[in-house]
């Protein structure tokens, strides 16, 4: 996937979880690398250990996609002089508790940024430089929970529906363009999105036991080679992702509410 001349992956959120075995995934495929999150230690280890491994050249670009124009500048900085092959939208924030609970809004005001701006941005200019010249790959993290409203999560799974019906409408506007966009789909992830969020094990959905980010991130990577259009991670999520099309839509919020409802 690599080719001549030296083709590049942007990849956000890329400090840890997922984002750090994306870099590793693209280092391995001989992609260089532009990695930015907010975290620039974790980033700058990181960023040693994959040019030492792979050979690749390896450019770290910090930033906070939750700031207004941080997004734009990101793009503007990552792509000049290089040519970028993959976009690796990432960066994610969520936040566990009810949108009535006053205190929540800075959080849930900040995932409204990263998953629906910043990655809008991002994306857009991405595709427009891609089908240009006629190739080049997007990978969005969404989630299954765009595929069902989510109480007590309600902005977050909000945010991924957007992400995810997004993702399936530029895919068939690019369609037989070059460019290919994947929309991932993992449920909950052993990554540091709930522990961040305090809800780590806390609630029903967390309890029940999480795949390695290692392994959803290799059949994400290995989706969006392909060129396939939605990747659900696991046979459960698979499941859970159908059920809102034939189970009555209150049911479904309810039973969804029971597992995100915190539990302490």
């Amino acid at each position: 996937m690599a080719g001549a001349g030296g083709d590049w992956a942007l990849i956000t959120g890329a400090s840890e979880g997922l984002g750090r075995e994306f870099a590793a995934l693209a280092a391995r495929d001989g992609l260089n690398l532009i990695l930015s999150a907010r975290q620039v230690p974790k980033l700058e280890v990181l960023a040693a250990d994959l040019r030492r491994a792979h050979r690749v050249e390896v450019v770290v670009i910090p930033a906070d996609l939750a700031e207004a124009a941080e997004a734009e500048r990101l793009w503007q900085e990552a792509s000049a002089g290089r040519r970028i092959a993959v976009l690796v939208n990432n960066a994610g924030l969520g936040r566990n508790g009810d949108l009535a609970e006053a205190e929540g809004w800075p959080r849930e005001a900040a995932s409204i940024a990263v998953n629906v701006v910043a990655a809008t941005v991002l994306m857009k200019r991405a595709v427009v430089e891609m089908a240009a010249r006629g190739s080049g790959r997007v990978l969005n993290v969404a989630s299954t929970a765009g595929f069902l409203p989510g109480p007590h999560m309600a902005v977050y799974h909000a945010t991924k529906a957007y992400l995810l019906s997004l993702s399936e409408a530029v895919a068939e506007e690019l369609r037989g363009s070059g460019v290919t966009v994947t929309a991932l789909c993992p449920g909950p992830t052993a990554t540091q999105f709930f522990a961040s969020d305090a809800a780590e094990g806390a609630t029903l959905v967390t309890r029940l036991g999480m795949p390695s980010a290692q392994s959803v991130a290799a059949a994400g990577w290995a989706a969006m080679r392909r060129g396939q259009r939605v990747k659900i991670t696991g046979a459960t999520n698979r499941i859970f992702a159908f059920l809102p099309r034939i189970t009555p839509r209150p049911i479904v919020t309810f039973m969804t509410g029971l597992f995100l409802k915190r539990r302490w």
